[in-house]
């Protein structure tokens, strides 16, 4: 969903996040197109295709690892900010409780140090809302795969800045411009660079980088060496 200042929300109604969304740089500014532009867009959808005719019996097997093993839908999508500021529902598999904002805020309440590391990184070590499998597929990053439909919606990019809520992107500041001129990655610069290992302030910064020196060599260079990090599971969310 995209921000209208002119729509039906009443002033009560309006998050912050909505008003800070609704500053941002429109996508039909006719100057304001996406890192990449139609050459990107094509070699995305060739190769969301390909992973998902050849990851298909994975993929199916992991749905109904999940629907067997715990209650609740096996999909998850949560509201991601992509291009020029639009706002898309981004899947994965669930790989947490259903009910993990109740369980999230209880923990940090309890932990002290845990809300800490949440104000400082928006992610925990040890999340008391993932279940044994979501452990599994999130360590080998399964849990993304349903991220491909994202990708033939033109929602996503293979390869990009990792897609962000709202509130982070207040994060990146001076960097959020770079953020939103082209579609976040199913994987990218922060997923073959050291992951969750990662500071907060690096992730940006590989985010603005990798915006700033776009190249297709350097899209294939990132897709190339995702598949090693993923299996070293070096630094997993």
């Amino acid at each position: 969903m995209e921000f209208n200042p002119q729509s039906s929300l009443t002033p009560e109604h309006v998050s912050p996040d909505h008003i800070y969304l609704s500053s941002l740089p429109r996508r039909s500014d006719p100057l304001f197109r996406p890192v990449g532009g139609h050459f990107k867009r094509l070699i995305d959808i060739f190769i969301a295709v390909t992973a998902l005719v050849a990851l298909a019996p994975l993929m199916i097997g992991v749905a109904l690892i999940i629907w067997l093993g715990s209650n609740g839908p096996i999909l998850y999508g949560h509201q991601r900010v992509g291009f020029g500021g639009r706002t898309f529902r981004c899947w994965k598999f669930r790989s947490m409780v259903v009910d993990g904002d109740v369980v999230l805020e209880r923990y940090l309440r309890a932990n002290p140090d845990a809300q800490r590391e949440w104000e400082r990184d928006r992610k925990l070590r040890r999340d008391p809302r993932v279940t044994p499998i979501g452990a599994v597929i999130r360590m080998l990053s399964i849990d993304e795969l349903p991220q491909l439909f994202n990708i033939l919606a033109g929602e996503m990019s293979v390869v990009g800045p990792r897609p962000v809520v709202a509130a982070e992107l207040r994060r990146y500041r001076g960097s959020a411009g770079h953020y939103l001129r082209t579609r976040p990655g199913l994987t990218g610069m922060w997923q073959v660079s050291g992951r969750s290992d990662l500071s907060y302030r690096q992730r940006v910064l590989l985010d603005r980088y990798y915006v700033m020196r776009w190249t297709v060599m350097a899209d294939i260079a990132i897709i190339l060496r995702t598949i090693p990090a993923v299996l070293r599971s070096r630094g997993s969310c």
